[in-house]
């Protein structure tokens, strides 16, 4: 086993829609349990993906939320196990991954108590393709990149209940 470290540069938005282009397609189901439980905004975060059972850490940079340094390190079941009993912090989502508007897109279907939302993360090889990328009005509600209450970490043990006045201030309604 060996840890993985990568940079993430990413647009978040929030959808006008649901996208036509998850349309057929299979998703990946996901669940994350976020440690630890007494942090408002936790990096931490145990992650099954299909089949994949991971540790993550995701820390900004600098005080950018756009430009993180991602470390995962693979786990076995008995230490996924272990691990999801520190903490309540639950988020499950759906994960499309589809081409919009030229360009590879994870679409994340919030699944459970946060049903109803739904995102779209456009990850970038350097800081001039993100630069560069023109984002499609027909499909874009709201650039969220920077905004903390879209993060994994901050979204653990809410509903869309509890992020629904930080969604309205978009005019965003549940899709």
């Amino acid at each position: 086993m060996k840890a993985n470290q990568e940079l993430e540069l990413e647009i978040t938005i929030l959808p006008k829609r649901m996208p036509t282009e998850i349309e057929g397609v299979t998703p990946v189901r996901m669940v994350d349990v976020y440690i630890p439980e007494e942090v408002a905004h936790a990096h931490l975060r145990v992650r099954q993906k299909g089949e994949e059972l991971v540790i993550t850490k995701k820390q900004p940079l600098v005080d950018d939320p756009s430009t993180q340094v991602e470390t995962s390190i693979p786990l076995e079941r008995d230490e996924y196990e272990a691990l999801c009993k520190c903490s309540n912090r639950r988020v499950v989502k759906d994960r499309y991954k589809v081409e919009i508007a030229g360009r590879m897109a994870e679409v994340d279907v919030f699944r459970e108590d946060l049903r109803g939302l739904v995102l779209i993360d456009f990850e970038f090889e350097n800081e001039e393709a993100r630069a560069a990328f023109e984002l499609p009005d027909d499909l874009v509600l709201a650039d969220v990149t920077r905004e903390e209450f879209v993060a994994g970490g901050w979204l653990s043990g809410k509903s869309y209940e509890d992020i629904r006045e930080k969604l309205e201030k978009y005019q965003y309604e549940a899709l």
